[in-house]
């Protein structure tokens, strides 16, 4: 009866907490404290541009329209932040990660993860990923090391921060 219990109330939780909306303007406010608007746009890259960001990314990229945010103050850009969605083993995950105008990623935030919660990285080994500049190789192995149990997950989400870095690097010229 106890194991039922548990297992009822563990089921409840984890359902509350999938459908709990996080809101993207919240997160990025909360990282750009001097943000006073968050725009909502979208980007579908050219050929030459899809081909550009997959030449720099350095691994797969599969599609061509990508939802960003342009963060700013007043009329004044503090940076951009892109959503990728990218398959970690059979299911997708949706990460946010946040530029500042220096090009630095300021913030990586899982927004959607499909797979179990026991191959969701720590908040430690994300943070790994922020502040890096922009020559930076984020390779796992390299510079980033790698998670056991959770070892799809890191490559995910490194792999979707060097396409979100070469995403805000063609954002920035096309100003």
């Amino acid at each position: 009866m106890k194991t039922v219990i548990i297992t009822l109330f563990l089921t409840i939780a984890l359902s509350l907490s999938a459908s709990a909306k996080v809101s993207v303007d919240r997160i990025l406010k909360s990282s750009f404290s001097k943000a006073t608007k968050i725009e909502k746009k979208r980007i579908i890259l050219s050929s030459k541009q899809f081909a550009k960001v997959k030449s720099k990314a350095k691994t797969a990229v599969r599609t061509k329209v990508y939802r960003y945010y342009d963060i700013k103050r007043n009329s004044k850009s503090l940076g951009k932040a892109i959503l990728i969605t990218r398959k970690v083993r059979s299911k997708k995950a949706t990460v946010l990660y946040a530029f500042d105008n220096k090009s630095r990623l300021k913030l990586t935030e899982i927004m959607a993860f499909s797979e179990p919660p026991e191959f969701i990285p720590s908040k430690r080994w994300m943070s790994q990923l922020q502040n890096k500049n922009s020559s930076a190789k984020l390779k796992i192995g390299k510079d980033i090391p790698t998670i056991s149990g959770a070892t799809l997950s890191a490559y995910t989400i490194t792999d979707g921060a060097r396409v979100a870095r070469a995403i805000f690097q063609l954002l920035k010229k096309r100003k």
